[in-house]
């Protein structure tokens, strides 16, 4: 049984709770090496929103907690250009590490992935030393594609999902 559920991202009102999650510093130290601006987050959002116009079924979605109705966290699934591949991204507040809902959050994920017959790979990418995504990424039947250096000289590791169809 589920403990979560899904919201699209669909209008400025929505921002205040994205902001929330991305100026955490916990959140965004371990996911980007530091929390956004103000103004970081506006511009990225705004981008977000016309993704979540493109797309009725992928884009963005605000995690909730379905006992409690509560913010746990952002999941995403982004279509690439050759709509054969999707990429997968989640954050959670730190009060939900460790609790299984990142393994929740990403089955999901790839339950919305299996609907559309084109998407025949599903990629998620992470720090290396990220060790409990990897663990998640693994669990779910990713493998590890390969690890490259991005833009600020750091590591990521590529992960990478042929879907089986249920």
């Amino acid at each position: 049984m589920t403990r979560i559920y899904f919201e699209k991202y669909d209008s400025e009102k929505d921002f205040s709770d994205y902001y929330k999650l991305l100026s955490n510093k916990e959140v965004m130290d371990m996911n980007y090496g530091r929390p956004f601006t103000m103004e970081e987050a506006k511009m990225v959002f705004n981008k977000l929103l016309k993704i979540n116009k493109k797309h009725e079924k992928f884009g963005y979605f605000k995690i909730f907690e379905i006992d409690k109705k509560k913010l746990i966290g952002l999941a995403g699934i982004i279509i690439k250009e050759n709509s054969i591949e999707a990429d997968v991204q989640y954050l959670l507040f730190p009060e939900y590490w460790d609790k299984g809902y990142g393994t929740e959050v990403l089955e999901e994920l790839l339950n919305i992935a299996r609907k559309d017959k084109n998407i025949k790979n599903v990629i998620g990418i992470t720090d290396p030393n990220n060790i409990a995504s990897r663990k998640i990424l693994l669990k779910r039947g990713f493998l590890s594609e390969k690890v490259y250096e991005i833009e600020d000289g750091s590591l990521a590791e590529k992960f990478i999902n042929t879907l089986e169809f249920k």
